[in-house]
């Protein structure tokens, strides 16, 4: 009895820590004071004001077309490269696997060093500007391996027999891939882009080091905004970030849940 009472105190408080800075961040976007320690009462006054600040907008206009179209390429290339390193013999895909794992456990700040540094060389040959296709390409690729791991053990999962299978009954390559083997790892796929959409918001030092001047995404925009004090507009970003991330992960386990219902079913 006080082992369970013990352990679920150490939940609750791991939890509380988690999430009570984002549950202040939230009533203080309502607050009318621009002060973060005093309620001064009930406003939508920094919603409306985030609509009209062009700076912010412009921010999230180009993290989310980083997020969304570095999470599409990063998940094509991920994805074929999870099935060809699926295939791969054991030395090989020992090989692969550490490359892999080596963009995953660098820091963030090797990354974004090494990678300005190269697209400056290329620039000087070919005219490259640091810049928003920069910032993409940086994305697209330490987007790849979390995607490449993510749909791994679902190629593991998958009975190795159904590619065959389809084959031998007339299927042919890209068919039985589109037929049998994509469907089996889709809720890889889906994590994976998932995975790589939040990476790609959250992400500030290689976006800093990638990026040129006049191009910023979220996380660079509040850093120079932090510098002087953090507007009550970015809580109200923030809330709203938080809200549609939450509402999204519900519909998406909404999703698996009535899939894995009918997988059940249709086994039973």
């Amino acid at each position: 009895m006080v082992k369970k009472i013990i352990m679920k105190s150490y939940l609750g408080l791991i939890l509380l820590f988690m999430y009570l800075p984002i549950v202040v961040l939230i009533v203080f976007s309502f607050n009318k004071s621009k002060s973060r320690g005093n309620w001064s009462g009930f406003t939508l006054k920094w919603y409306r004001e985030l609509f009209t600040n062009s700076q912010i907008m412009d921010s999230l206009y180009n993290t989310l077309m980083l997020a969304l179209i570095s999470s599409i390429v990063a998940v094509i290339i991920g994805t074929f490269a999870a099935i060809g390193i699926h295939n791969m013999k054991k030395f090989k895909k020992s090989v692969v696997m550490n490359l892999t794992y080596l963009p995953v456990l660098n820091p963030d700040i090797v990354t974004g060093v090494s990678l300005m540094i190269m697209f400056v060389f290329i620039g000087s040959l070919i005219g490259l500007k640091l810049g928003f296709l920069t910032m993409l390409l940086a994305h697209i690729t330490f987007n790849i391996p979390y995607v490449i791991l993510s749909v791994l053990p679902k190629l593991k999962q998958m009975n190795k027999h159904m590619y065959e299978a389809a084959l031998d009954l007339g299927a042919t390559s890209m068919y039985a891939l589109r037929k049998v083997i994509l469907p089996e790892i889709m809720p890889g796929i889906i994590s994976g882009f998932l995975m790589a959409f939040t990476l790609s918001i959250d992400d500030f030092v290689i976006s800093y080091f990638t990026s040129g001047s006049g191009v910023a995404n979220l996380s660079i925009t509040i850093y120079s905004m932090a510098r002087t004090g953090v507007k009550p507009t970015i809580n109200a970003l923030s809330t709203l970030m938080f809200v549609s991330v939450l509402l999204l992960l519900i519909l998406i386990n909404i999703r698996s849940s009535r899939e894995e219902k009918k997988k059940r079913q249709y086994d039973a």
